[in-house]
């Protein structure tokens, strides 16, 4: 695995080394002694998958406050997704910039999420499928998420907006005196 610094403090691409012969494939997608490399001290305890159908379809921003914030790994295993994090956390020399990053069945890339960020992605085909590790347990108490058009961030979607759970469409857009989390 190649563990790669992104844009935003304290983010990772992570991409696979997979050994390839005449069966197949085989890849690592998660070693606890490589992601030592990210500062990961603490255990993955929920594996979550889903499935978007719609091509275009917009999942997200969503983080866990404190206690409870996240460090999160997302891996696309189906189709392919335009993944964007935004990093909210006060006092970081990133704060409010977000990073895209492609991440499809084909590239086997996964991004590395830490606490204090919003996460989301756009579907760029069909039938998407990723696969999300968790160091927190979902707890809706503490879940926070910023509208994914936010006016303050201005992500680039790559396309038009197809589709969007309404609770999503209906996430609070910054306020002007938003100091982070």
């Amino acid at each position: 695995m190649k563990i790669i610094p992104l844009s935003l403090k304290d983010s990772y691409l992570i991409k696979p080394d997979p050994f390839e012969d005449n069966r197949g494939q085989f890849v690592r997608i998660f070693c606890t002694k490589e992601m030592s490399a990210t500062g990961l001290k603490k255990n993955i305890v929920q594996i979550n998958h889903s499935l978007t159908v719609q091509k275009g379809a917009v999942r997200g921003m969503h983080f866990q406050y404190p206690p409870k914030a996240e460090i999160k790994m997302v891996k696309c295993l189906n189709g392919k997704v335009f993944d964007v994090i935004v990093d909210l956390r006060k006092n970081s020399p990133t704060f409010l910039k977000w990073h895209g990053e492609i991440l499809s069945e084909e590239n086997m890339k996964m991004i590395y999420i830490p606490e204090g960020f919003a996460h989301g992605f756009q579907t760029m085909e069909k039938n998407c499928k990723l696969l999300y590790f968790h160091t927190e347990f979902y707890n809706p108490e503490f879940e926070g998420s910023v509208r994914y058009n936010d006016p303050v961030i201005n992500i680039f979607w790559p396309m038009e907006v197809t589709d969007i759970s309404s609770k999503d469409r209906k996430h609070p857009l910054l306020p002007d005196d938003f100091s982070g989390i």
